[in-house]
């Protein structure tokens, strides 16, 4: 089976020291390309990447790549023509899938081709410059699972198999779902393994007021970010006695995020990587001065 060992299999745990933690949000996760750049401008390296659905891709990514030149493979892949397959398939075909399957409306096969064609058809955790976790929801086992070992492109793939847009992963006979359902921002994963100093890159949800819902759709939409964002917010609490943590700012929401559908739109990225890319720089330049050449945070 993909393992999850506890220490991975880059070392102990007591040699992680700076850990990237990306967390999920569908195509808001393009904000973790600007961030990233501005990261790897100041001289900030992971010892430790922690990813969550869009966050495990975009890390997974990192891992492989950990340097500046991963910013223009990651554009690349949020540009192309594969990246507008995973949710772009007509109305009627995305009926006509629910009406068969009655569990999802998109193939997962356009995703799939993503990662492969970013991190490679055979890739391993063990072929990856620096150590990388990513969580998924297990159905029958009803918890999180850290994967950290073996195949590579089937353990991202399950971290990011959105409920309802895609079918669960398979592997070794257990189903797996999106890791947001569990965990959307892994900070205290990073923690437990060792992180000293932390950089959350997360998809700008959590700086985002809530407010009393009007409509049946902010319902569902309001009650899962109280969900996710207490697990953050407690978790942040508990790191910050133990490391430093540095919340990267996103920019600022877009026109429409708002929307059921907004998970779909990847007309926004290069706008999204743009603020983040500013907004981070800002926010180094600022707070994190102490980092250049891969060191711990001032």
């Amino acid at each position: 089976m993909v393992g999850a060992s506890t220490s991975g299999p880059h070392g102990t745990i007591g040699r992680m020291t700076v850990a990237f933690v990306l967390g999920g949000g569908g195509v808001r996760g393009a904000v973790h390309v600007g961030m990233l750049q501005a990261l790897f401008e100041a001289g900030v390296h992971p010892d430790l990447v922690v990813g969550t659905s869009i966050g495990a891709i975009n890390g997974a990514a990192v891992a492989a790549e950990p340097g500046v030149a991963v910013v223009d493979t990651l554009a690349r892949a949020w540009s192309s023509p594969t990246a507008n397959e995973v949710y772009g398939e007509a109305w009627y075909r995305q009926l006509g899938r629910l009406a068969r399957s009655r569990t999802h409306l998109y193939d997962p096969a356009a995703l799939r081709r993503l990662i492969a064609g970013t991190l490679g058809e055979h890739s391993t955790f063990e072929d990856l410059q620096v150590p990388l976790v990513v969580v998924a929801a297990s159905i029958e086992r009803a918890s999180e699972h850290w994967f950290d070992a073996g195949p590579l492109v089937e353990a991202v793939l399950a971290s990011a198999s959105v409920p309802g847009a895609l079918p669960p992963t398979e592997i070794d006979g257990e189903h797996f779902v999106d890791g947001g359902m569990v965990n959307s921002i892994p900070l205290g994963e990073a923690v437990r393994r060792g992180a000293t100093t932390v950089y959350v890159l997360q998809v700008g949800r959590v700086e985002e007021p809530l407010t009393v819902p009007t409509k049946p759709s902010d319902v569902a939409r309001v009650s899962f970010e109280i969900a996710r964002r207490h697990r953050f917010f407690r978790e942040l609490e508990d790191a910050r006695s133990v490391a430093t943590v540095h919340v990267l700012p996103s920019g600022g929401s877009l026109p429409g995020d708002e929307k059921v559908g907004a998970f779909r739109r990847l007309d926004a990225t290069m706008r999204r990587i743009g603020q983040s890319y500013g907004a981070s720089r800002a926010y180094l330049a600022e707070h994190a001065t102490g980092t250049r050449d891969g060191g711990g945070a001032s």
